[in-house]
């Protein structure tokens, strides 16, 4: 009887014991087979990426000035000190908070209207999409060019010749030249929030809204009530994509106003690129690099965390 008693806990401990075969070992084998080709594209991007910023590191260590040669020196953190207390920095730092703070809501708006447009059925939506989408496609470079001597000159510009009827005519990058530069990163930028949310309203529902006008729901409440909540995760992932990239805007300064006047234009890009090779102060230029790189980490995580926390809490509703 014990001895019968005894044979199913046997059994049961056998069931309990994992089983190890070779399958183990070939399923470890195909995941290494399969990140294999992943290996030189991640050694790559180490190269070019962290590499340069770990002898960045070591640069803003250094009291080094390009002007005096022999002058290179261990210089512990007084860099960033010097950094945190040179007042144009913040001035800057201002300015390209304001730059991308209203570039990217500037963009989204009008984005939003020409989403909600091309969302629409209408004859020749295909030619107007294309036409809304060129300006994504301009290079940099020529896009600056092309505000700078065809848009806002005060000489020959169309705005100047659109408004001189009305008694206006100004020299727009002197007097303007933060919302000038803004107003060119509007014009390249407006096209990918757009496509972003378009694609936001096609993967709308249309039963949903089909059922709300039934109801006798409003075009203003149904654009309230169902097309911003569902277009909300589009514009955060729009915003913070848009925000990143116009951290690293140099181009624009550089071909409209080059920063000036004094540094009223001058985002901290373009600031660092002055202090390092008009200034040749390659340790303070290499601590400032650091504390822009830091500062936009941190600023990107947590938006790209409250993005992922709306993305994870959709999904679970649905």
């Amino acid at each position: 009887m014990a001895t019968a008693l005894a044979e199913p806990d046997a059994d049961a401990s056998r069931e309990r014991t994992p089983i190890t075969s070779g399958r183990d070992h070939i399923t470890r084998a195909e995941g290494w087979r399969r990140r294999g080709p992943l290996l030189p594209a991640l050694i790559f991007m180490v190269i070019v990426t962290q590499i340069p910023f770990i002898v960045t590191l070591y640069y803003s260590t250094q009291s080094w000035n390009l002007v005096r040669p022999g002058s290179r020196e261990f210089n512990w953190l007084n860099n960033y000190v010097q950094v945190f207390k040179d007042t144009q920095f913040w001035t800057v730092t201002l300015n390209t908070v304001l730059l991308i703070v209203g570039t990217v809501i500037i963009s989204v708006v009008f984005g939003l209207i020409f989403a909600l447009l091309l969302d629409r059925k209408f004859v020749g939506r295909s030619i107007v999409r294309t036409l809304l989408i060129t300006p994504f496609l301009v290079t940099p470079v020529a896009s600056a060019l092309l505000f700078k001597t065809s848009l806002l000159s005060p000489t020959s510009g169309l705005l100047n010749y659109a408004l001189s009827p009305f008694g206006v005519e100004t020299d727009w990058l002197s007097e303007y030249p933060l919302a000038s530069v803004m107003g060119e990163l509007v014009w390249q930028w407006t096209p990918f929030m757009m496509l972003l949310i378009l694609a936001g309203l096609q993967s709308m529902p249309k039963d949903i809204s089909e059922a709300a006008k039934v109801d006798g729901a409003t075009s203003f409440r149904l654009f309230r009530e169902l097309t911003l909540p569902h277009l909300r995760r589009f514009i955060e992932l729009g915003t913070v994509l848009g925000a990143i990239y116009l951290v690293n805007t140099f181009d624009a300064v550089y071909m409209m106003t080059s920063g000036g006047p004094g540094v009223a234009s001058s985002n901290l890009p373009f600031y660092i690129y002055q202090r390092a090779f008009l200034g040749f102060d390659i340790g303070q230029a290499a601590a400032m690099g650091v504390v822009t790189v830091i500062g936009t980490m941190v600023v990107a995580t947590l938006a790209l965390r409250l993005i992922f926390k709306s993305f994870s809490g959709t999904q679970e509703a649905v």
